[in-house]
């Protein structure tokens, strides 16, 4: 059983902090790889909250990792910038990662995507370009975005996508962009969004 410890200041610093500490990470992440001037996109949660802001900030939703799409053959160099940086490379479960903890959790990582490879069943990361420029970072287009939501399709992936069709940035005529499988994910999500 949980007991319920923190309270008043201490308990908003808490929460405070687990945010701060995920956007820093963000920040060093992307500082480092365009220092190194690798190509990437912020993909995932990062990108998603980056979309979602431009339509309503009040949607925004926190996420707990960073993840970055990068190409097959610039991953030597990622690896080498990051660990300068002062970041711990680990690969677990098919994933490669950096912490800044050797012993941190897989829930506090930059987890490293490879455009061409298939993470999960489905279909291959796409590339990182066509991409989207924001002053801070770059991220993969929203239709890329949407797609690899839908191949990935876990229940995190859905909230995401449930948000993006309850603010009109995704609706039925983007059916047609994809095909059957991630298609009918997609009409399933527009039929019952309150599930």
């Amino acid at each position: 059983m949980i007991e319920f410890k923190y309270s008043g200041d201490e308990l908003y610093a808490r929460m405070e902090r687990a945010v701060e500490k995920v956007t820093q990470r963000l920040r060093k992440t992307v500082n480092t790889i365009e220092a190194a001037n690798i190509p990437y996109a912020v993909i995932g949660g990062h990108a998603v909250r980056a979309w979602v802001a431009q339509v309503d900030e009040a949607a925004v939703r926190n996420t707990r990792d960073v993840d970055i799409l990068i190409r097959e053959a610039d991953l030597p160099g990622l690896m080498k910038a990051m660990t300068e940086a002062g970041f711990y490379y680990r690969k677990a479960n098919g994933l490669d990662m950096f912490l800044e903890d050797p012993e941190g959790s897989a829930r506090d990582a930059v987890h490293v995507l490879i455009a061409g490879r298939v993470e999960r069943a489905g279909e291959p990361n796409p590339d990182i370009e066509p991409n989207t420029r924001t002053n801070e970072f770059q991220t993969v287009e929203l239709e890329t975005l949407v797609r690899m939501k839908l191949n990935a399709y876990r229940r995190k992936d859905q909230v995401h996508l449930l948000d993006m069709i309850s603010l009109d940035m995704v609706d039925r005529s983007w059916l047609d962009k994809y095909p059957e499988n991630l298609s009918q994910r997609l009409k399933e999500l527009l039929d019952d969004p309150d599930g």
